[in-house]
C-alpha cells in the first residue's frame, strides 16, 4: 500500500512492510529529491504490514556514499548552513530506511538537532526531515508533531504536507490523510503527491483508481528512485488484481533501470511465487536480503525457505530476525507488524498480542489492526480477534493476508460461510503468502466438503 518523504523537490510513499506490501513501511518511501531523502507513505505489503519504504513499501538502495560525503563536505565547509545540515540528515534517514542500520537513525538525529540549533525558527526543511525521522521509526505521534510545525513554517511545502499526510495514515486518521495528500497534490502534483494519492485509493479497494494515479506518478517521475517506486507499486497492484504475469512484467521494466532496488526483487519475487515459480521467488528475495536485509525481506524468504522444507536455511533468516527484534526492544522502539507476525506464527503468540497492544497505542493502523487480530487468534481469543480483523477490513482494504487471517478466525468461531467468504477473497491472489496461501486453500476445501 503498498502501502512511506529539503529542498523538496518531489517524494513517493513508504514502501510496504510484509503485511499489505504497499501497506507495509503501504511501506512506502517517497524520495525528497534534492535532500535525497525517502519517507513519508507507505506501501501496503501481502501481510499488511509497512516497511518504511513506503516507507516503504518502492525504495532504491538509498544514496549513495558519494552524495553523503558531498554533503558532509558541505557542512563542514559551511558549519552554519541550517539547509546544508537537513539535507544531511535526509541522507541518513534515507539510508537507514534502505540499509536497515539503525545507526544511521542516530546520525540523522545529529544533523537535524544541529540544523535546528543553527536556525531554530521557520527551519522547514529540518521540521520536515524530523517528523520523516520519527515516521521512519514508528514513532507517528512525533513525527505528527513536527509534521504541523513544518506545514505551520512552511505552508506551500508540499513535502511537509506530505509527511503530515503519512503520519495521519498511521495514526489511523485517514479522512485528515486524504485532506493532507488532496493539498500536496494541490501545491505539487508531482511523482511523490501522486503516489500518495494512488495510495489513499488503494488502502479503501479501489485499485483502478490507485493504478491510474500510479501511472502519472511513473510518467512524472523525475528521479530513478520515483521511477522504481512506481515500477514496484503497479506490480503490487497487479498482484492484489491476480495478474502476477503483469506483475513480473512490470518488476522486469522497473528493474532494467534499478538492477539492484530490494523492493523490485522482493515484488518480483512474489510474482514467480504467484507463478510456481519457487526458484527464481527463492533466488530474488535473496538478492533483495543481500541489498537491504529489511524484516519483510527475511520473513518473506524465511516462510518460503521453511514452505520448501529447507528448514535450515529458513531459520537463519529468523536468526537475524530475532537479533533485529532484539535491538528494537533494547531502544524501546515499538515493533512493526512483521516482528509481531513473526512472533505469532513462528514465536510466542502471547508475547505477539502484548507487543500489538503496545504498538496499537500509537499507530492504530489497519496493518496493525491485522496483525493484533492474528496475534490474538493465535493465542486463542477469537473474540476479541473478530472485532481486531473487522478494523483492518472496514476502510475496504483489498489485502488477501487480512481476509485469510478473518477466515481463519470466523472457523474457530463456528462460521463456515463467513470464512469460505474471506478465503474466496484471499485466494484471488494466487501465491499471496508461502505458508498461508496453501492453508488457506486446505481450509476452502474442508468446508467445501463438510456436509
Amino acid at each position: 500500500m503498498h502501502p512511506d518523504h529539503t529542498a523538496p523537490t518531489s517524494t513517493p510513499p513508504p514502501a510496504p512492510s510484509r503485511g499489505g506490501r504497499r501497506l507495509r513501511s503501504i511501506a512506502v518511501t517517497l524520495a525528497l529529491g534534492a535532500a535525497m531523502f525517502a519517507a513519508g507513505a507507505v506501501m501496503l505489503t501481502p501481510d499488511g504490514t509497512t516497511a518504511p519504504r513506503p516507507a516503504g513499501h518502492g525504495q532504491s538502495a538509498g544514496p549513495p556514499r558519494g552524495p553523503i560525503e558531498a554533503l558532509q563536505a558541505r557542512v563542514a565547509r559551511l558549519p552554519k548552513d541550517p539547509g546544508g545540515w537537513a539535507a544531511l540528515g535526509m541522507a541518513y534517514v534515507q539510508q537507514a530506511r534502505t540499509t536497515a542500520d539503525p545507526a544511521s537513525y542516530d546520525r540523522a538525529e545529529k544533523a537535524l538537532r544541529t540544523s535546528l540549533s543553527v536556525q531554530s525558527e521557520d527551519n522547514t526543511d529540518a521540521e520536515t526531515a524530523m517528523g520523516a525521522l520519527a515516521a521512519a521509526r514508528h514513532d507517528f505521534p512525533a513525527a505528527l508533531h513536527w509534521a504541523r510545525k513544518a506545514t505551520t513554517s512552511g505552508p506551500y511545502s508540499s513535502s511537509a504536507h506530505g509527511v503530515l499526510a503519512d503520519a495521519y495514515t498511521q495514526l489511523g486518521r485517514y479522512g485528515e490523510a486524504d485532506e493532507a495528500v488532496q493539498k500536496m497534490v494541490d501545491l505539487r502534483p508531482d511523482a511523490a503527491s501522486l503516489a500518495r494519492a494512488s495510495y489513499s485509493f488503494e488502502l479503501k479497494g479501489d485499485t483502478d483508481r490507485a493504478r491510474a494515479l500510479m501511472r502519472r506518478s511513473l510518467a512524472a517521475a523525475a528521479t530513478p528512485a520515483e521511477t522504481a517506486f512506481a515500477h514496484t507499486v503497479l506490480a503490487s497492484l497487479d498482484l492484489q488484481d491476480a495478474d502476477p504475469r503483469a506483475a513480473l512484467a512490470e518488476t522486469r521494466t522497473g528493474l532494467t533501470a534499478a538492477p539492484d532496488d530490494p523492493a523490485l526483487l522482493e515484488t518480483r519475487a512474489r510474482a514467480h511465487l504467484a507463478l510456481g515459480d519457487t526458484t527464481r521467488a527463492v533466488a530474488d528475495y535473496r538478492a533483495a536480503v543481500a541489498i537491504a536485509p529489511l524484516p519483510h525481506h527475511l520473513l518473506g524468504l524465511g516462510e518460503l525457505e521453511q514452505s520448501l522444507g529447507n528448514g535450515k536455511q529458513a531459520e537463519e533468516s529468523y536468526a537475524l530476525l530475532r537479533a533485529q527484534d532484539r535491538i528494537r526492544e533494547a531502544a524501546g522502539d515499538p515493533a512493526d507488524t512483521d516482528a509481531i507476525l513473526f512472533e505469532a506464527d513462528h514465536g510466542n503468540p502471547r508475547r505477539a498480542v502484548a507487543l500489538a497492544e503496545q504498538t496499537l497505542r500509537s499507530r492504530p493502523f489497519v496493518a496493525v489492526h491485522d496483525a493484533y487480530a492474528w496475534a490474538l487468534h493465535r493465542a486463542g481469543r477469537d473474540a476479541e480477534a473478530l472485532a481486531q480483523a473487522d478494523e483492518a477490513l472496514a476502510l475496504g482494504t483489498r489485502s488477501a493476508l487480512f481476509h485469510y487471517h478473518r477466515a481463519a478466525i470466523h472457523q474457530a468461531f463456528g462460521d463456515p460461510g463467513a470464512a469460505r467468504r474471506d478465503l474466496t477473497e484471499a485466494l484471488r491472489e494466487p501465491g499471496f503468502h508461502p505458508l498461508h496461501a496453501d492453508a488457506a486453500r486446505d481450509l476452502l476445501q474442508r468446508i467445501d466438503t463438510t456436509p
